[in-house]
């Protein structure tokens, strides 16, 4: 495969699954640290209500999703590219980091919530994910004739 496909295809990948792994975590957080009474998180206005009733506990899920979801999209953007591994698994990690983003400003979440997971959960995990799937950072390389 050409090694600007391979590349594309890593970064898209990288942010599917990535993604996938941070949604999974994220629907499946009520069943295993139940949201607070009376709280509905199946609409969009109910979570927001809901937040004011929120605990540290509950945002632990969260920012495992945002962390892990990261994280494997950085690991496996690393492991497909051909060239540049560390930059496409930054570049991760920089999309997850908007997505970071804008969730921090469109919920009402604690302000250590929210600085934690802006600073640990995106650009430290995506570099962790480059390590992990290698380290590499090499340029395009050329087969000797």
């Amino acid at each position: 495969m050409h090694p600007i496909l391979k590349n594309m295809l890593a970064i898209l990948v990288g942010l599917l699954i990535g993604g996938t792994v941070n949604m999974l975590i994220i629907l499946n957080s009520a069943a295993i640290i139940p949201p607070p009474e009376g709280a509905d998180l199946t609409t969009a206005e109910g979570l927001l209500k809901a937040m004011e009733l929120m605990e540290p506990k509950h945002f632990l899920l969260p920012f495992l999703a945002h962390a892990l979801g990261t994280f494997v999209g950085a690991w496996l953007t690393s492991m497909i590219a051909a060239s540049f591994q560390k930059w496409y698994s930054l570049s991760i990690g920089l999309l997850f980091f908007i997505g970071g983003t804008i969730n921090v400003m469109s919920l009402p979440s604690p302000l250590w919530f929210n600085v934690s997971d802006l600073l640990l959960a995106y650009f430290p995990m995506a570099w962790l994910g480059w390590k992990l799937g290698g380290g590499k950072n090499n340029s395009l390389s050329h087969p000797k004739n």
